[in-house]
């Protein structure tokens, strides 16, 4: 009889237990749970308003919540909100900087802040401009920086204290594509050894950035999952591309079993291109390749494509029904990060 094993569960260290915080008259958390384990990525995704901020202040301990556990490393932040602080590198999304500050003099204050000795201070100021790339614009006054070096600036002061744990708001809004880049693959390298939680709504971001990903909407968890599986989900109808040269082509492919509809797409050189929408649960690939070797047809190009993201984050988060944004009458504080 093979030998039984038991595969050691990852250490969780952000777990969110029934949370609910109002604003009000507005349940901006309704209710919610998750946990992100030890090591992972995870993205926050929903719609402006959806509440996402105020989870992330949940989280920190800038807010209360008004039910509900929030533990750190499984300590009540609520409890000791001191110790489960110092576990935690916080980016808010309008990243506060002093401006007049040098880079250098701007780290040295939040060494100051968070309590660091004199050894630590200089090994962990050095490490953090290394993780983040400051060293050419270490002595340069902070409002002579580019949106991206302000990013970094605020990364390097979030990490500063080595943090198991870091949360981020929005990390690479307003940064246009060339400064997206080196801001996404930093968010990997900081997130090899500690717990990321990052929101965003850039879908492509999260794509690239994420191990989960945690769906919110009107402060309801509406799904979550790795991003393959969200992406099978997200296929309804899969879409696979033909590129064909032969007779009856179009017909023959509409009439195959599991083949909803057929969409000519173009004609060059004497092939055609369709599009092909099947039942999600089959890959029809198989019988049009032996259809293909049947009709005596060529075939130049055959893929299916996978479901995407946007697709099933547009089914969660719009509601036909909905005319007017949720957070429409919210207090500032809770739409003014924009959510």
């Amino acid at each position: 009889m093979a030998e039984e094993t038991h595969e050691k569960p990852s250490e969780t260290t952000i777990e969110v237990r029934g949370v609910t915080k109002r604003f009000g008259r507005v349940t901006a958390v309704d209710n919610v749970s998750f946990d992100v384990r030890k090591g992972e990525v995870v993205g926050f995704l929903g719609p402006n308003g959806s509440g996402k901020t105020t989870t992330m202040r949940l989280i920190t301990s800038y807010y209360t919540p008004d039910s509900g556990t929030i533990l750190i490393a499984g300590v009540d932040n609520q409890q000791d909100d001191k110790t489960t602080r110092s576990r935690i590198g916080y980016l808010p999304e309008n990243n506060p900087l002093y401006e007049d500050m040098l880079v250098t003099e701007y780290l040295d204050f939040v060494s100051d802040l968070r309590g660091l000795s004199p050894t630590e201070r200089r090994s962990n100021i050095d490490r953090a401009v290394a993780e983040t790339g400051l060293a050419e614009v270490f002595y340069l006054p902070i409002n002579r920086l580019s949106k991206g070096y302000h990013q970094r600036v605020g990364l390097a002061g979030a990490t500063l204290h080595r943090p198991d744990i870091l949360i981020m708001d929005e990390p690479t809004e307003g940064l246009d594509p060339n400064q997206r880049l080196p801001i996404r693959d930093l968010i990997r390298s900081v997130g090899s050894d500690r717990t990321v939680l990052l929101s965003t709504h850039v879908l492509q971001e999260v794509e690239l950035t994420c191990d989960r990903l945690l769906i919110i909407r009107r402060g309801q968890i509406v799904e979550q999952g790795t991003v393959d599986e969200l992406r099978r989900r997200a296929r309804r109808d899969l879409s696979v591309q033909i590129e064909v040269e032969g007779e009856g082509v179009e017909k023959a492919l509409g009439q195959m079993d599991g083949v909803v509809s057929v969409r000519a797409i173009a004609a060059a050189d004497g092939r055609e291109r369709y599009s092909l929408s099947v039942a999600a649960e089959d890959d029809i690939r198989p019988d049009i390749f032996r259809l293909a070797k049947k009709k005596d047809w060529v075939l130049w190009d055959l893929h299916h494509e996978s479901g995407r993201l946007e697709d099933l984050f547009h089914e969660l988060t719009v509601s036909p029904e909905e005319a007017t944004p949720w957070f429409e009458d919210a207090p500032a504080d809770v739409e003014g990060e924009g959510e």
